[in-house]
């Protein structure tokens, strides 16, 4: 503490530093020798707090449910080695370079990231700001005065000069302090898990973003190929018609067709359109800045794995947000205990008066006050006590909220698990279901052209199979996004080990204001 006090003097006195442009600064020089006598204060109140506590109760994190295994887990095919998530990159499973690219832009350029970036810059600041408590405050207060009395000839203008340390402090007896750091270290580790959330929301978002684009990309190529496929029916007609084997509404009927898909390629555009606006949002451009080339849908989707679900607890931010949380609470209780207990504050004033007449830094200048006061409350009308009631049933919301939390969580990915493995099964069928309707097609227009079924035959076919293609596009769609669900429920490449520590948070610079 001598150390740290014989810093702040110095660094103080510096403004005052002597020069020939200042006659006072040797003065000042001297008297901040002086002022170093003020630690036989801050001595003082140092051998009190090396007996201080800390009341109010000591965090420990309460339990949550945590199943054994997941539900939708059973059977669940282990990763391998080249399917397992890259820490931080975790996007990099699904092997898409353009997604790659567009991911790596969210944390430098996303504007939600900046604020919470910006949030917890502030609540590391607030944590220096509690911290400043711990130590006296010390001011030095120069001044000179020169004064005049009387008009008579032999009356003479007198200057006088005095200057004073003043030392305050009011040492955490009780640990009143202690706690108020003690919460806003919790409450700057919230704010990073809440950067984490942050960043974690925005790259999964984006990544539901785009492959719901390439869904737009795939369906836009499937009608592509419908409208192809549509226009030789219609060409077929046609022919069936000049030679007197079809009627007129048989053509008429392939043209509506043929417009119908037409239309619904055109409209494709608004959703990739749109899709494209938002990962230029989520990356921090403007819609005109971003042009994505199309690209077929990914028709792999990667297997995630799960761990045990216990891990879960140490891996999703916003968990580690709420645990935090119920720490910050905790300690809030142990300052609204603390107010019950007297406040203690030591002050001491040293410094030197006098005029050039007579020596100003003599003892018989030397000016001197030590003083220690304190105060205690003695009818509050139970403010203090319904204080402190107020501040433990904030503690118990904000543990069942951390519990509620911990149940979304598992509820989360047990979702994800359980889309994941149903679509899986559904794919497989669908496809199958694609492949009939295609032979269906085929095998109505062979038998329209031979004239042994009506063409309403080939429309209902044709209708069947378009159904059939866009519902499997949807399904894959589905799997891909459930895929982006599942890492983002699982917490994607994070870990509460990257939270700041309590040691980093508390790292002091003494800097004087």
């Amino acid at each position: 503490m001598d150390v740290e006090l014989n810093q702040i003097m110095h660094l103080e006195a510096m403004p005052f530093a002597a020069s020939p442009r200042r006659p006072f600064a040797v003065s000042l020089r001297r008297c901040v020798c002086g002022v170093v006598k003020l630690r036989m204060v801050v001595l003082t109140g140092l051998s009190i707090a090396a007996t201080a506590c800390s009341v109010g109760p000591n965090y420990h994190r309460p339990s949550a449910p945590v199943p054994i295994a997941y539900k939708e887990n059973q059977g669940w095919k282990v990763a391998t080695p080249n399917d397992t998530i890259n820490r931080g990159a975790w996007w990099s499973i699904f092997r898409d370079p353009i997604l790659d690219s567009l991911e790596r832009q969210v944390e430098v350029s996303n504007q939600n990231i900046k604020q919470a970036e910006a949030a917890f810059a502030q609540a590391k600041a607030i944590v220096h700001e509690q911290q400043s408590s711990f130590f006296p405050s010390v001011s030095v207060t120069p001044q000179v005065q020169r004064q005049k009395s009387g008009g008579g000839l032999n009356s003479e203008a007198i200057t006088s000069y005095s200057l004073e340390g003043t030392a305050t402090w009011e040492p955490d007896i009780w640990g009143k302090i202690r706690r108020t750091v003690e919460s806003s270290v919790a409450s700057a580790q919230v704010s990073a898990a809440q950067l984490a959330a942050a960043k974690l929301s925005a790259q999964a978002q984006l990544a539901t973003d785009y492959f719901q684009l390439r869904y737009a990309d795939a369906l836009k190529q499937l009608l592509v190929d419908t409208v192809a496929g549509y226009e030789r029916s219609l060409k077929i007609t046609q022919n069936q018609y000049t030679v007197g084997t079809a009627a007129r509404s048989d053509v008429i009927n392939a043209q509506a067709q043929l417009l119908a898909a037409q239309s619904a390629e055109i409209n494709v555009g608004v959703q990739r359109g749109q899709d494209e606006h938002a990962i230029a949002l989520l990356i921090g451009k403007t819609p005109a800045d971003v042009s994505i080339p199309p690209a077929p849908l990914a028709e792999r989707v990667p297997i995630v794995p799960t761990t045990v679900p216990s891990a879960l607890l140490e891996r999703r931010p916003d968990i580690a947000e709420a645990e935090r949380q119920m720490k910050e609470e905790n300690a809030l209780i142990g300052m609204q205990v603390a107010a019950y207990f007297p406040t203690i504050n030591l002050s001491a004033v040293f410094g030197y008066a006098g005029n050039p007449g007579t020596a100003l830094f003599s003892t018989s200048s030397e000016v001197w006050t030590l003083m220690a006061s304190a105060s205690q409350s003695i009818l509050t009308g139970g403010q203090r006590s319904a204080a402190v009631a107020a501040a433990r049933a904030a503690y118990d919301q904000s543990v069942a909220n951390y519990r509620e939390v911990v149940l979304a969580a598992f509820q989360n990915v047990e979702d994800e698990l359980v889309a994941l493995r149903v679509l899986g099964e559904q794919i497989g069928v669908q496809r199958e279901a694609v492949q009939k309707a295609q032979q269906a097609v085929q095998i109505s227009l062979n038998e329209y052209q031979a004239g042994t079924v009506a063409y309403t035959t080939v429309i209902t076919a044709q209708v069947t199979l378009l159904n059939d293609q866009e519902t499997a596009l949807q399904v894959q769609e589905q799997r891909m996004v459930a895929s982006v669900a599942l890492v983002q429920a699982l917490g994607g490449g994070w870990d509460s080990s990257q939270l700041p520590t309590t040691q980093e948070l508390q790292k002091l610079h003494l800097i004087p204001d």
